[in-house]
């Protein structure tokens, strides 16, 4: 006997030679008539009068039973609205077909199978699926030179795992899990919906596991699932700025049935630096310079995060606020390369001179004479 999901693709009246109105009484006297004519018993060695008798006893089968005929009827239906009215634009897609498809593409026992409970493709049935690790959210602090060259920090994490009383089954040791009567091991169940089309939904006796704990294991009460504790060591990336979460795969709670580990999102603070800062890839630093060593030009010296200072030159003339650049002092790139430190200086002004400097300080503004800096300006401003 066929499969439910493939009347739809089978003409049993025809077979039966039998209109698609006719009574019981017409449908039984046909197959009996048949039957007759083509049984083994008659045709010895016939393998043609053979299939024929198969064909026909699986029809009569469908058609003599009122339930089965009108699930038949309505498959019937359905198909023929696959194979003519959709194949010509049916669901409002242009050239035909299912979602695009030709009918002679598409499966039916996928779909007729689910709506008179064939379970699709033959009848199979999906198995448990295992259940994928939760995914886990924390924070880490840690400090500026840790963000620019990378760190590896061990992070006490909490989840719930397998339980470690029953491995995740949710049974009392020494009993196992039974697979769902409801839905049979497949985890989901179909509702009609008062049509030929139905509804699938994850089933409501096992929750769609596909399995059911008769006996509770104590620890867990029948979840299979526990909290755990668990110390993970944790690669930072260099660069990592502050604010910044970073998703580690497969670093969070642990899959059951071969599903995979969920994910761990750490969000990462960076704590300040009292000395250097960060844009981009770059390191920034401000460093104070005296009037003199600005004005007539000087060699300076520069501390670096990791490594001993570096010579910069400050060219005379230079005002407060110029920026430098000290190629490869920076901060670690995502391609193993280094940034640059920004060296900004910064013109200090004294404010306690003793004897000696007042009088050179005096000195400067005699050979200045009356010119200032501000010279022109305020013509310029009245002028525009």
């Amino acid at each position: 006997m066929s499969n439910p999901s493939d009347w739809a693709s089978k003409d049993f009246y025809k077979t039966l030679g039998v209109s698609k109105d006719a009574s019981t009484d017409e449908i039984k006297k046909a197959y009996r008539r048949l039957a007759r004519e083509n049984h083994p018993d008659s045709n010895p060695g016939n393998k043609a009068a053979e299939e024929r008798f198969k064909e026909v006893s699986e029809a009569y089968a469908v058609l003599s039973s009122a339930e089965k005929r009108k699930q038949y009827d309505e498959q019937r239906t359905l198909f023929g609205q696959f194979k003519g009215g959709f194949g010509g634009g049916g669901f409002g897609q242009p050239g035909g077909g299912y979602g695009g498809q030709n009918a002679t593409d598409f499966d039916l026992s996928d779909l007729l199978g689910g709506i008179f409970g064939g379970g699709g493709r033959g009848g199979r049935r999906r198995p448990p699926q295992g259940r994928r690790g939760d995914d886990i959210e924390t924070e880490a602090t840690i400090t500026f030179q840790q963000a620019v060259e990378g760190a590896t920090l061990p992070l006490r994490m909490t989840s719930d795992e397998a339980c470690p009383t029953c491995h995740g089954t949710g049974a009392k040791p020494g009993t196992v899990p039974k697979v769902c009567t409801k839905c049979q091991g497949s985890g989901m169940q179909t509702s009609a919906s008062g049509g030929v089309f139905a509804m699938t939904e994850p089933c409501s006796q096992c929750r769609g596991r596909g399995l059911v704990v008769e006996h509770e294991c104590a620890t867990c009460r029948g979840t299979g699932r526990a909290p755990s504790s668990r110390t993970l060591q944790v690669r930072v990336p260099a660069g990592v700025k502050d604010g910044q979460k970073i998703r580690l795969k497969g670093k969070g709670g642990r899959g059951e049935g071969g599903a995979p580990d969920g994910d761990l999102f750490l969000l990462v603070h960076v704590e300040p630096h009292p000395m250097f800062g960060r844009k981009g890839d770059h390191l920034t630093i401000t460093v104070p310079v005296a009037f003199d060593e600005a004005a007539l030009g000087a060699q300076i010296s520069v501390p670096t995060l990791d490594g001993p200072p570096v010579r910069l030159k400050v060219p005379a003339g230079t005002p407060s606020g110029r920026t430098f650049r000290a190629k490869g002092q920076g901060a670690t790139t995502k391609a193993g390369t280094r940034g640059d430190l920004l060296v900004t200086v910064e013109v200090q002004v004294p404010t306690d001179l003793d004897d000696a400097q007042r009088a050179a300080v005096e000195a400067l503004r005699q050979a200045r004479g009356a010119a200032t800096p501000r010279d022109g300006l305020f013509e310029e401003v009245g002028s525009a």
